[in-house]
């Protein structure tokens, strides 16, 4: 922090650094959970977790400093059930990977779109709706794709549901240092990693 630096800018520096994600993995090395780093240092505080990834230096106190985690391990098993995805409009920009599926444009402005509209009895399911950026919506307006002589990118489908936990696109582009501790069905999701969807 420069000398210059005023009080307010620490203090909003402090609250971003607390609040940023931190992986969670089970006493197994099975992803569990994103929390904060606040909720991370009072596991790590009370013994419940150790330390596996420190991504980011030090928080630092008038009395102390403690590492700010970016992985940590719990020291017990937690038993958790297997996470079940519902259509939302969420888990259907996580599947597309915000990204246009009939233009590729990535951007975090995305609407849905019915790949057989609803007014011609398109069913609201995992295999009709699709990701679009706002030009590609318009462009298609109420029209099948073959109508609007348009291509999808990829069919749509239901999302892998590999029994892993589901962490957001935007939140595994950040953090390389996670993925190490993914499994290999996460991975493809990391750009630029070995692994590569098929």
């Amino acid at each position: 922090m420069p000398i210059w630096a005023s009080a307010s800018q620490e203090v909003k520096l402090n609250a971003t650094i607390v609040n940023a994600p931190v992986l969670v993995l089970n006493q197994n090395y099975e992803p569990l959970n994103i929390c904060r780093v606040r909720r991370a240092v009072v596991l790590l505080y009370w013994g419940k977790a150790e330390l596996l990834e420190n991504g980011r230096g030090k928080l630092c106190s008038t009395g102390s400093s403690v590492e700010i985690p970016s992985v940590i391990r719990l020291v017990y098993m937690i038993r958790r059930p297997r996470h079940t995805r519902r259509l939302t409009k969420f888990e259907i920009l996580e599947r597309d990977r915000y990204t246009c599926q009939y233009c590729g444009k990535q951007t975090a402005q995305l609407t849905l779109d019915h790949v057989i509209p609803r007014q011609h009895s398109g069913p609201h399911t995992w295999e009709n709706v699709v990701a679009a950026c706002l030009g590609c919506n318009c462009k298609k307006a109420g029209r099948t794709p073959a109508e609007a002589k348009m291509k999808l990118l990829t069919r749509p489908a239901p999302p892998r549901d590999n029994g892993a936990l589901p962490i957001p696109y935007h939140v595994l582009r950040q953090h390389r240092e996670w993925q190490k501790y993914l499994p290999e069905k996460l991975r493809y999701m990391m750009p630029g990693s070995e692994f590569t969807a098929s």
